[in-house]
């Protein structure tokens, strides 16, 4: 068994005891035997083929699936789980201190430099102080998440329902799972004080183009989001400028509110210092 697929030891304050819960109790386990949280429904792995024929789909497939009668037979009722959804994810999250959103492809496997370079990140935010917050997958999730739990730091998993399931990383202090792209979404704005991106695919630009759109439109505060991997940038930040800036559909101004580095040590200074800016003025907004 890989050794990123192992369950991590135990902190040496606290050997005996269970190291990670779900939001509603339950022990977080790794491995075949851990449970499908769904909700506050707990379903064994082996028995979600019994339960849920695979055509059913994903909770998003089923509420964006047009029905006839989908409006008086389910969405009504869909609305509630949503709202359920939010409320568990506040609630889950809301005690979770200054913290840092980390992105980046699950198909990158222990060992690849992009891997050991999250986990090193990882471990940077958490001698800073700082909460680590990932999709609570495996690949670059996994690498930021390990990193932050090796440091002793606060390790944090949102994670998603797929049709190919894909189930928390063992290297999570609280681990919350969504059935909503969207809800989920929410969560890593929400409670993050800036992103940082590690190379991706279609899900990794996604959270990419959906943060800059916010803070371009002024629906979220400035907060920084790092690029990290010039090389694997490059192309993309050379279309940005050769084709939308000459287009004139983004500003030059656009094209300042990310940061493109190799270098770990300038993410955390550039986080740490937007924290100690901003932290009275969150604080004042929840008093």
């Amino acid at each position: 068994m890989p050794a990123s697929d192992a369950p991590p030891p135990s902190r040496s304050d606290e050997p005996s005891r269970i190291r990670t819960r779900a939001v509603d109790g339950e022990p977080i386990t790794t491995g075949r035997d851990k449970p499908r949280r769904a909700g506050r429904l707990m379903v064994r792995r082996e028995a979600v083929d019994r339960q849920m024929p695979s055509r059913a789909g994903t909770a998003d497939e089923r509420l964006l699936r047009r029905s006839r009668t989908a409006f008086l037979d389910s969405d009504p009722w869909r609305t509630l789980r949503i709202q359920a959804e939010f409320v568990e994810g506040f609630d889950a999250l809301a005690g979770v201190g200054p913290a840092v959103t980390v992105f980046g492809s699950a198909r990158v496997a222990e060992g690849e430099p992009v891997y050991e370079q999250a986990r090193e990140l990882g471990r940077l935010l958490a001698e800073a102080g700082l909460t680590v917050i990932t999709g609570g997958g495996p690949g670059v999730m996994a690498a930021a998440n390990r990193g932050c739990f090796e440091a002793g730091g606060f390790s944090v998993g949102c994670n998603i329902e797929l049709p190919h399931e894909q189930w928390l990383n063992p290297w999570v202090d609280l681990g919350v799972e969504f059935r909503y792209f969207f809800v989920r979404k929410t969560m890593f704005v929400k409670y993050a004080e800036g992103f940082v991106i590690f190379p991706g695919g279609f899900g990794t630009l996604d959270e990419l183009f959906e943060s800059l759109t916010l803070i371009q439109t002024g629906k979220i505060k400035h907060f920084p989001v790092f690029l990290v991997g010039s090389v694997y940038w490059n192309g993309l930040l050379a279309w940005f400028r050769e084709t939308l800036l000459a287009a004139r559909t983004v500003t030059e101004a656009d094209l300042e509110l990310f940061t493109v580095t190799d270098d770990l040590d300038q993410v955390v200074r550039g986080l740490l210092a937007f924290v100690e800016t901003n932290d009275p003025a969150h604080a004042s907004e929840e008093g």
